[in-house]
């Protein structure tokens, strides 16, 4: 059901000549086309949009429109540079030359698409298209898969290194430590003068080691894959049994916290330990980013029918945006006495559970942290066997 090349050039020069009944078949014929391509276009996952040779939208199909969040009758006859942002300069571009481009959106949802560029061509004048068609394809998914790709190698390469460190750097502690106490003997035996000065240098000295002992053992937590020993617990428990851990130094700062904890929350499947450890990293990244005395605290939870969603609040300084890509790369911080590793730490453990963590976050009003945990730790499904045909 096509027009034939030369169909309508043919049509007009004798449209004298056709009976009035042959120009209705006509015109009802080009309208069926017409409606069969529309729905053609409006079928494609792609985005199809068709522009003049002014770069205005001469149609656009349901897929561009959700990429977008266009309106049709709102977009025909307009300019695409004026609807799409980020494709300003295209008008520059509109000529008889074909290209590629990615392009990343953030309304009505964080996309990255990518668009392709050609002209449709004027079998008289060739140096003048038509207009374009432009097609776009919504890579966003695959992009996300090779950032869990390229995640998973780093850590893999990280954990290959975990067994060198933790033998080159475990050792020489360990025999440093037991030197230490060599030494604090043979102090104690000096007169009380002489040992004042002594027992600072050794206190720093063990302080240090301690301090390099925690960043080897949170390496080697962050790298190392754990199985996690999951237990019914209730998960309103453990963050109020790791606020009391925390409540001296909250207290210390004059931070108010207010727990919205739902009274309907069903036992999670958790390892008790680890979510502790979660809650405890998340908590103290949340005072330590007040700045001063006083502030707030935010801690909710609930429960859907298929998840549980915990979610911790502050209004300290926020996280600069440049650093929001960055935020569960090791040894990435913004803390003078960071290691970097406790929000890796964090979503490793929260994966191993099956959930997901997601952080928002704005410069100078804080920091809004969300576990998505869910009900149910996922399982393989077994696929349906093929059926074999016997008789074939």
């Amino acid at each position: 059901m096509s027009v034939k090349s030369g169909f309508l050039e043919k049509l007009v020069a004798r449209l004298d000549r056709v009976e009035p009944g042959e120009i209705q078949q006509i015109v009802t014929r080009l309208i069926q086309e017409k409606g069969f391509l529309e729905n053609v276009f409006e079928a494609l996952q792609e985005g199809l949009i068709i522009l003049d040779p002014d770069g205005k939208i001469m149609f656009l199909n349901r897929a561009a429109c959700q990429f977008f969040g266009l309106e049709p009758a709102d977009s025909l006859g307009v300019k695409i540079s004026s609807k799409i942002r980020g494709l300003e300069t295209l008008s520059l571009n509109l000529s008889s030359q074909t290209f590629s481009r990615d392009i990343e959106v953030f309304y009505p949802e964080h996309r990255l698409l990518n668009f392709y560029l050609s002209p449709i061509d004027d079998p008289k004048n060739h140096e003048l298209p038509l207009g374009h068609v432009m097609l776009i394809r919504d890579n966003t998914t695959s992009h996300a898969e090779t950032q869990e790709t390229l995640e998973s190698e780093r850590l893999n390469a990280l954990t290959l290194l975990a067994a060198g460190v933790a033998h080159e750097i475990g050792n020489p502690l360990n025999s440093l430590d037991i030197h230490l106490q060599l030494l604090e003997r043979k102090i104690r035996k000096l007169p009380a003068r002489e040992r004042k000065g002594l027992n600072e240098h050794l206190g720093t000295a063990r302080q240090e080691i301690q301090r390099l002992d925690t960043i080897l053992k949170q390496f080697l937590h962050a790298v190392r894959p754990t199985t996690p020993r999951r237990e019914p617990q209730d998960l309103n428990a453990i963050l109020q049994q790791t606020l009391e851990l925390l409540e001296p130094e909250i207290d210390s700062r004059g931070i108010t916290v207010d727990l919205g904890l739902s009274e309907n929350m069903l036992p999670a499947r958790v390892d008790p330990d680890q979510f502790q450890q979660v809650f405890y990293n998340l908590l103290r990244n949340a005072y330590q980013a007040i700045p001063g005395d006083g502030g707030h605290i935010g801690i909710l939870t609930r429960s859907t029918a298929t998840e549980f969603l915990i979610s911790i609040s502050d209004n300290g300084t926020g996280i600069p945006p440049e650093q929001m890509g960055s935020l569960f790369e090791p040894y990435r911080t913004t803390k003078s006495a960071g290691t970097g590793l406790g929000l890796l730490i964090v979503r490793r453990i929260i994966r191993e559970h099956g959930g997901e963590i997601e952080i928002q976050s704005h410069p100078e009003q804080g920091t809004n942290i969300f576990i998505h945990l869910p009900h149910t730790a996922p399982s393989p499904r077994l696929l349906p066997s093929p059926t074999i045909d016997l008789q074939s």
